[in-house]
Parts: C-alpha cells; sequence; structure tokens
C-alpha cells in the first residue's frame, strides 16, 4: 500500500477459488445457449464479465469498493470484467481475489475475501447485482446460492465488531463524558419494552427498545418542546458527515411558568468517540458557547448511523444520567431531551433522516432493578427565518474536522440505484429548511467542500 503502480500490471489470482470461477468466452455461450438466455447458471457462472455484457453494471474508475475493519480499498472496474486495485495497478480476475488480498493486509490471518459480499460497486454489495441478474434471466434459480456467502461475511464483520464493543461496553457515557461507543453495522431488532424485565448484566447494552407513549404507561407529557429548525438541520448535517456514531449537545431555555423546553442551538462535539482526552476540553468549549448566548444545556443528540433511531439499553441509562443532572442541587425539575438520529438507516421513508426526540420514565418503585421506560416526545418543530452565520460557522467546522477523517462519508458513491450519497444529505436537509428559501444557495458552498473532500 501507497507503493507507485508498476510500468506493467501484476495479475494476481489469489482467492479466486473462494468465490466464482472464470469463465472463458466459450463457456459463457454454452451457459446461454439452450434456452435465450441458457441453461441455468450457478452462482459460480455469474461473473462481472457477465454482468457487465448484460449492462446491469458498467466499466469505470474508482466505481469498486471495500470497506474492511476501518481501511478503505478502491477500484476501477475494467471492460473486460478485471479490477485494477486504484492504488498499486494490480489487476485482479476477481471480486475475490481482490478482497482476499486487500484483507490480508489488514488481517493477515484472513482465508478469504467472500468477494461479492465485500466489494461494492457504486456503493452497493455486487450479490445485490448478481440476485437482480438472477431475478431476471433466471428466476427460477435458488437464491439461496447467491446469499450465502453475504451472511458469512456479515457474520465475521458482526463478530469483528462485537469484539470491539465488548473493550467498551464499561465505558458509560455521561453529561460530562461524551465517549459513546460505536455500534454494530448488523441489523438490530428492536424489542418491546415490557419483555425486559429486571435488569440482567449478561443482556446486550445495545440492544433497542421500542419507545412507549406516556399514555400508555398512564402519564402525560409533563413538558412541553419547541425545536429551532436550525437545530434539526446542523445536527443532521453533523450525523451525515460520518460513519461512526456522532454525540452533541443541545442548548436552549427552560421556562418553569409555562412548562416550556426550548431548544434554540446544536453543539456538536468535534471529537472522535473514544477519545477522552480531548472530551473535556471540546465540552469546555460548548459550555463557553453556552454562557455567552445566555442559553442553558437542555438536552443531548446522537447518531445511529445505519440503525433505526431507537434508543438502546446504553442510552436509556445515559439519559436517566443526564436527566438526574440537570435536576441540579435543589432537586427542581428540569427536562433533559434525548434525540437520535438515524441517517443511513435503510428502513427510513425516501431520503429524510428519522428524527427521534425521547425522554426516560423512572421505573415503579416497587421494581427499582427494571430499566427506565424510553417514552416518546411530542414537539413542536419552528422554522427559522433564515440560516444564521453560526450553524454555516459550525458546519464548516465539522467539514474540516472530518476532511481527513477515515470514517468520511463519500458523498460521490451511491445510496441507492438512483441516489448519491450527496443528494441523500442535500434531500434529508431540505426538510429543515429556513422561511428564507436563499439557503439553499448559501448551502452550495458547504456542499462544494464535500464535494472536494473525496
Amino acid at each position: 500500500m501507497g507503493s507507485e503502480p508498476p510500468s506493467s500490471p501484476q495479475v494476481v489470482e489469489d482467492g479466486a477459488e473462494e468465490d466464482e470461477e472464470e469463465l472463458s468466452g466459450g463457456e459463457e455461450a454454452d451457459l446461454r445457449s439452450s434456452s435465450g438466455r441458457g441453461s441455468l447458471l450457478t452462482r459460480r457462472g455469474i461473473t462481472l464479465r457477465v454482468l457487465l455484457k448484460d449492462g446491469l453494471v458498467e466499466p469505470g474508475d474508482g466505481v469498486l469498493a471495500i470497506h474492511y475493519l476501518g481501511k478503505n480499498f478502491v477500484g476501477d472496474l475494467l471492460n473486460d470484467g478485471k479490477i485494477r486495485w486504484v492504488e498499486t495497478g494490480q489487476i485482479f480476475n476477481s471480486p475475490s481475489a481482490w478482497a482476499t488480498h486487500c484483507k490480508r493486509l489488514v488481517n493477515p490471518a484472513k482465508k478469504s475475501g467472500c468477494g461479492w459480499a465485500s466489494v461494492r460497486y457504486r456503493g452497493q454489495k455486487l450479490v445485490q447485482y448478481k440476485t437482480t441478474w438472477l431475478h431476471k434471466y433466471q428466476p427460477s434459480a435458488d437464491m439461496s446460492l447467491v446469499s450465502e456467502e453475504e451472511e458469512d461475511e456479515d457474520e465475521e464483520e458482526g463478530k469483528t465488531a462485537v469484539q470491539a464493543d465488548e473493550k467498551n461496553k464499561n465505558t458509560k457515557p455521561g453529561l460530562h463524558d461524551v465517549v459513546v461507543s460505536r455500534r454494530t453495522d448488523r441489523e438490530r431488532i428492536p424489542v418491546r419494552y415490557c419483555t425486559l424485565g429486571t435488569r440482567d448484566a449478561a443482556r446486550d447494552p445495545h440492544t433497542l427498545v421500542e419507545l412507549s407513549a406516556f399514555s400508555a404507561i398512564n402519564r402525560f407529557q409533563p413538558f412541553n418542546v419547541a425545536v429551532s429548525s436550525n437545530v434539526l438541520l446542523l445536527m443532521d448535517f453533523h450525523c451525515h458527515l460520518t460513519t461512526s456514531e456522532v454525540v452533541g449537545y443541545l442548548g436552549g431555555r427552560w421556562d418553569t411558568n409555562t412548562q416550556l423546553l426550548t431548544v434554540l442551538r446544536a453543539f456538536p462535539c468535534r471529537t472522535r468517540l473514544a477519545d477522552k482526552d480531548s472530551a473535556s476540553a471540546v465540552e469546555e468549549e460548548i459550555c463557553q458557547n453556552l454562557f455567552l448566548r445566555g442559553l442553558s444545556l437542555v438536552g443531548w443528540y446522537h447518531s445511529h448511523p445505519r440503525g433505526p433511531a431507537l434508543p438502546s439499553l446504553q442510552d436509556i441509562d445515559s439519559q436517566m444520567d443526564h436527566q438526574l443532572r440537570l435536576q441540579g442541587s435543589n432537586n427542581g425539575f428540569q427536562p433533559c431531551l434525548g434525540i437520535i438520529c438515524g441517517p443511513y438507516y435503510h428502513g427510513n421513508q425516501g431520503v429524510a433522516s428519522t428524527i427521534t426526540p425521547f425522554w426516560v420514565v423512572p421505573p415503579p418503585e416497587q421494581r427499582p432493578n427494571d430499566y427506565g421506560i424510553p417514552v416518546a416526545v411530542e414537539v413542536t418543530y419552528v422554522q427559522d427565518n433564515f440560516l444564521t452565520s453560526d450553524v454555516l460557522n459550525e458546519m464548516m467546522l465539522l467539514v474540516d474536522y472530518y476532511r481527513a477523517a477515515p470514517d468520511l462519508v463519500q458523498f460521490n458513491q451511491y445510496w441507492c440505484p438512483d441516489t448519491t450519497m450527496m443528494d441523500k444529505i442535500k434531500g434529508s436537509l431540505s426538510c429543515h429548511a429556513p422561511k428564507d428559501q436563499a439557503y439553499s444557495q448559501i448551502l452550495e458552498h458547504v456542499y462544494s467542500q464535500l464535494s472536494n473532500m473525496q
């Protein structure tokens, strides 16, 4: 890695036997010969060359990518279905050969690459294009043949992520500790609160919990909430920039007479998620900004980059801690709002992020060892008149902070077949538009900076 491309490209075949066999043109023709598209192709018969010939993919520079254990690899798809690794110029006969080679650089113990599940074409796994081909040309094919590679790969990646989480699971985020442990990208199915029962140390702290309604627990929402659209815009922008979790604080005012919590500013934490050394300095800067603006700390937000915007057991405990701290020494009531933003969850409706305000009701006194009850908070969203210079400045500071980050979202890649990541973030932010429509022209400068980061 980092070496100059060789003058005569080296063809690497290592790993090809793990995934698919390259077929000669005659063999491909034989497979297609008997019934229009030929007899039923096995998964090994569907190669990149087949997908190219049938127009499901197109050759291009930098259209292939591998993300493995925090490392990114980019490849060109050539006209003959081979892959050229951009960094070294090496030529690989198949996705598996390239994936195995790259993964062994990061993890020498890696035995195979699971290429069709590991390599992405314009943001989507190649195995999805293989499935599309079979649906189109061989509808009677056994889809399990296509999916088993993907399951194997996801299983391995999931184990790796869980192992990383185990190292940090005793790190509990608090109001004065911005550490939020990373979570796996594997799908987590939310559970109902009533199924949790008493606390269990063996239960995964990243278990997601469905929100209850105040009415479902015979309560009234004890406060009203109004949130500025500029708060949502800056928070949503922050959460879109990286594939890792982010965290930030919310500033505003609490009116005890009207019982109204007004959220006026978002303060993104420009720090790595587990970087305790910089956390205190970041928090001190946010405290000064709150003081200078005459605002109080009224809540916090964080992201679930690829998962549902629902609280985990760890989030529930953190939110309860925040609520207790904000009550202050006089033990008076002041609400603390928690917000979860899910920017890249494919279960969202359209390109808009799911944004979930929540609060935690303590467990019943007779069941003190139960988890707190996460409840949905009804919020009034207030449309700002214009985009403030403070918000724009924060956005540019975030761009500068994540510019060289290894987990920066690649905005030139595709979120879905007809929508790029750039289209995704623009569409989501437009949901928080101020009344002055000039905001879109103002944001074009920010978007151009994101494009230049790729």
